[in-house]
């Protein structure tokens, strides 16, 4: 029997710091479309689905294809974390799915193959999930009574030769279902993917963080 898998995009309507963002028109098109199409891409995606409490993000998300979950306002908070959103859906829908897809609405812009690349690593290693990071490349650290005490470096150390560290960008993650259910997106033995593209950077949660979005999705449109 063939393995389902699906994309979720959680699209919630109250955003606080951009009101609206989730159908908010970026290059043309609402936020989160973007993310709809990007799955549309890939035949190994059997169907989509966003989950969201709002109307309007509903029925954006019906007119360009998606199935939608409607999310219930005890999920729908802003402290609420993503996999109850991601439970609810595999829960409410009639169907045995073996794999999630999680695309995140505020991560619109994608490499155009890194999801196909992605999946085959994600079957071929056997993995119980798998995401996307980023190497950084700052000199950070901690304040603490006003004293700055580096974290990754030595003062007077070249960023060059940092010890690499990386961070969750956002762009993608999969994971088998059985773990979702289990409260789990990225499992302690989860593939790190490393993501060097400047679509990695994009994560909107401001205006100008939309800006920057338009920007790159206009100079970089077919990448």
């Amino acid at each position: 029997m063939k393995q389902k898998t699906i994309a979720i995009i959680p699209a919630r309507g109250n955003s606080k710091r951009l009101p609206n963002k989730n159908i908010k028109l970026l290059g043309g098109i609402p936020l989160m479309v973007h993310s709809i199409n990007y799955a549309k891409q890939h035949n190994f995606i059997d169907a989509i689905y966003v989950t969201t409490d709002y109307e309007d993000i509903k029925n954006e998300a019906l007119k360009h294809g998606a199935f939608v979950i409607d999310r219930p306002k005890e999920l729908s908070g802003d402290f609420e974390p993503t996999i109850t959103a991601l439970k609810h859906v595999l829960e409410s829908i009639n169907d045995t799915i073996s794999n999630v897809v999680l695309l995140q609405p505020t991560n619109p812009l994608r490499p155009k193959h890194l999801l196909r690349e992605a999946f085959q690593l994600f079957k071929d290693k056997e993995c119980d999930s798998l995401f996307t990071v980023s190497r950084n490349h700052q000199k950070i650290g901690t304040i603490q009574d006003n004293k700055f005490t580096p974290f990754n470096y030595k003062i007077g150390q070249r960023s060059q030769d940092l010890e690499p560290l990386y961070y969750e960008n956002g762009l993608l993650y999969i994971t088998k279902s059985k773990h979702i259910l289990n409260d789990e997106i990225i499992t302690s033995n989860a593939f790190p993917i490393i993501v060097n593209h400047h679509f990695s950077s994009i994560d909107i949660d401001t205006q100008v963080d939309f800006d920057l979005a338009e920007f790159m999705i206009n100079k970089y449109r077919d990448e």
